[in-house]
């Protein structure tokens, strides 16, 4: 298959395969992310696509059943290029079960439920939304280009279409000056959005990103582990969705926990404590990544 530059997928599509629809990130502006910096945002053809579809479906055969299509806002891409990328991964692949995407909150807004609809239809189902940050200071600061109503406005029209949303939160994204701030406005946006998936993974500065010059300029401090920690905890807390599937397994983070939210709230909670109170053995710098 045909790649350019590195590629990312959440962990949960480890065993999809991936197809590079777009090239980069349409944004690519947080000042955290080096994900796309070294590429420059385009949509590749529509009838380039469809046949390497047709390769993937000869050579891979028919019992692929995840498909995750990259790079970062794939989403933003029209409906018209959309459809008939999943008319022919439903061809090329007949027991599909799952197509997702990264998105960001303005490529849903972008979109009418109607649009949201007919893709979910014709195969698209999981979006990875990453707010990163309930709170707005914080999201403009990180240059997220959202808020938080637009987070949970993109969350409300994607849930009308039918299609399931795995949302992702930034420990340490407010630094050590809004890290109260972040963590429970962040808890009440998973209220909002009501995932049906909820990942918190950790701020890693990036040499050579926004947030590495912030850091060196004395303007960002990454909080220790400990106030990483009382973080998560308050996330938990405070966060009431209907009924999400928690993970904290992200190469990133040092405490991998899982769960459902609210039902395994306490138990989750209790957890956390155990490592505030170092009772529990946490992944070693050598092991985490991005």
């Amino acid at each position: 298959m045909r790649y350019e530059g590195k590629l990312y997928r959440p962990p949960s599509e480890h065993d999809a395969w991936i197809l590079q629809a777009t090239i980069g990130c349409s944004w690519n502006a947080c000042t955290y992310c080096d994900m796309y910096r070294d590429k420059k945002y385009r949509e590749r053809p529509v009838p380039e696509l469809v046949a390497e579809i047709e390769t993937a479906g000869a050579v891979i055969g028919p019992d692929l059943r995840k498909v995750f299509v990259a790079d970062g806002d794939a989403l933003g891409m029209p409906t018209a290029s959309w459809l008939p990328l999943l008319g022919g991964l439903r061809t090329a692949f007949p027991r599909l079960k799952r197509v997702s995407c990264y998105a960001m909150a303005r490529n849903v807004l972008d979109k009418s439920v109607a649009e949201l609809t007919a893709l979910r239809e014709a195969g698209l189902t999981r979006l990875y939304i990453g707010p990163e940050t309930g709170d707005d200071p914080t999201a403009k600061r990180i240059a997220k280009g959202a808020t938080f109503d637009d987070h949970a406005a993109a969350a409300e029209r994607a849930h009308a279409a039918g299609m399931a949303i795995s949302m992702i939160a930034l420990l340490g994204a407010g630094g050590t000056a809004r890290t109260e701030e972040h963590a429970e406005a962040t808890g009440r946006l998973i209220t909002a959005m009501d995932p049906e998936f909820f990942a918190a993974l950790t701020l890693t500065v990036v040499p050579g990103t926004p947030q590495a010059k912030l850091q060196e300029r004395g303007r960002f401090t990454l909080p220790d582990k400990p106030a990483l920690f009382r973080e998560l905890r308050t996330m938990v807390a405070v966060a009431a969705p209907t009924d999400a599937l928690f993970r904290t397994n992200h190469a990133s983070n040092y405490l991998p926990l899982g769960g459902r939210l609210p039902r395994d709230r306490d138990r989750i909670v209790a957890a956390i404590d155990a490592a505030l109170a170092g009772r529990v053995r946490l992944r070693p710098e050598w092991s985490r990544g991005l």
